[in-house]
């Protein structure tokens, strides 16, 4: 009787790994296909790094603009705020009936949309936006 209740527990994970061994299949799959019908042609331009088509040209070590990487962070802040957002926004009809459950949510949500109008316009006052 324990047998059967321990290949029934055992049972239970075979889509996990059947799921585990197709993602490794498909990785080494595509490795060895690769590596059989690929381009085989050897040389110095074949060693070098590749990026978006373009020869390289100079050294990795190139200087960005700081403006880059404010525009970045911005970019990052209104996008984790839109994650964010998203669930409370399709979470707040149910909230909402309760008006002080409602009222409680509302405010939370307008402090944290707050706090990332605090962010923008700290970027704006530092000239992030600013295409010169």
């Amino acid at each position: 009787m324990t047998s059967t209740l321990a290949s029934t527990e055992l049972s239970a994970y075979l889509p996990i790994a059947l799921i585990l061994l197709m993602a490794i299949g498909f990785g080494v799959g595509n490795v060895v296909v690769s590596q059989l019908i690929g381009p085989k042609r050897p040389g110095l331009v074949k060693g070098q790094s590749y990026e978006s088509g373009m020869n390289p040209v100079g050294t990795a070590r190139k200087r960005f603009n700081v403006r880059f990487y404010l525009i970045a962070m911005v970019f990052l802040v209104f996008d984790v705020e839109v994650i964010f957002l998203y669930p409370w926004a399709s979470t707040f009809p149910n909230i909402a009936p309760r008006s002080d459950e409602g009222l409680i949510w509302l405010a939370r949500i307008l402090f944290f949309l707050f706090t990332t109008v605090v962010a923008y316009v700290y970027g704006f006052r530092k000239g992030v936006f600013k295409f010169d």
